[in-house]
């Protein structure tokens, strides 16, 4: 009886592993900080260069307008998120044709991964921006798809190609033994994957999920300049309601970056966390 080759997918060799920990994103409170000092400062300096006593100061607009500016946040805050959801769904089952043994499903999710991952975010939201019709017809059923959808799509894009490279850096830290045993063990390739490497995958998959979550937070920024009415559109707008006062420029854009940064601390902070924890070293 000849020995036949297991189907293991073997771990590579540590001068092709790509260093997760280099696109991590690093915050400390530091930067909440100096975020604020900025604010705060720019706004005195701002007040203080324009000496119109008759004139609201910067902070007063500021607090003014947060309102609305907290109202635009929470609209980023949800283009994310419906991202995020798109991209893992798809992500998931483009990683799982990058570990398929399938020559033809690997090469095409392959390709595909590659061009998002390495995609413009900015082009391929102009892309669907001005590819996708504003609406869709099904028979009867007409439905509308504003820019904000279409937003949310070129985003979630991207994110399908990191959550699929996620998975593949995953299933290949599993231990090729693994694999051998379960085989020996007469469980088919399906229940190997789904019954044994997946649940092992998980708890390594959250800690880069959560960091790509963070980096696609600040990332929605750039709907703005397809025309969706975000925090950084609100805030222009914001500032034309005031005149057009170039003196809240810096304070008024600083404000929006320590919402961003209240907002991806927590969990930059939890990623870290959870990748000490969940360290693998192969």
């Amino acid at each position: 009886m000849t020995d036949r080759v297991l189907p293991v997918i073997l771990p590579l060799p540590k001068a092709l592993r790509r260093d997760a920990s280099s696109s991590r994103l690093c915050l400390s409170l530091w930067h909440a900080i100096a975020l604020a000092a900025f604010v705060a400062l720019t706004a005195m300096a701002a007040d203080a260069a324009t000496g119109q006593p008759t004139r609201a100061s910067v902070l007063v607009v500021l607090a003014r307008w947060s309102p609305l500016l907290l109202r635009g946040f929470g609209f980023n805050i949800l283009i994310s998120l419906m991202a995020m959801a798109i991209g893992t769904a798809l992500g998931v089952f483009l990683g799982l044709g990058l570990v398929s043994p399938r020559r033809p499903v690997h090469a095409l999710s392959w390709v595909l991964t590659e061009f998002f991952r390495n995609a413009p975010w900015l082009v391929l939201l102009f892309f669907m921006i001005y590819m996708l019709p504003f609406r869709i017809q099904i028979g009867p059923l007409s439905i509308a798809l504003p820019d904000w959808v279409k937003a949310v799509i070129g985003l979630g894009l991207p994110v399908m190609a990191n959550v699929a490279e996620i998975m593949r850096g995953a299933v290949q830290s599993i231990h090729p033994g693994q694999w051998e045993a379960a085989e020996s063990l007469g469980f088919t390739r399906n229940q190997q994957l789904w019954q044994i490497v997946l649940p092992q995958c998980l708890k390594r998959m959250i800690p880069p999920w959560m960091n790509l979550y963070a980096i696609l937070a600040m990332g929605t920024t750039l709907a703005s300049i397809v025309g969706v009415n975000d925090v950084v559109t609100l805030a222009g707008q914001v500032q034309a309601a005031e005149g057009g006062r170039t003196d809240l420029l810096a304070p008024l854009y600083g404000y929006v970056l320590l919402l961003f940064f209240i907002y991806s601390y927590p969990i930059a902070l939890l990623t870290q966390r959870l990748e000490r924890r969940y360290a693998v070293h192969i």
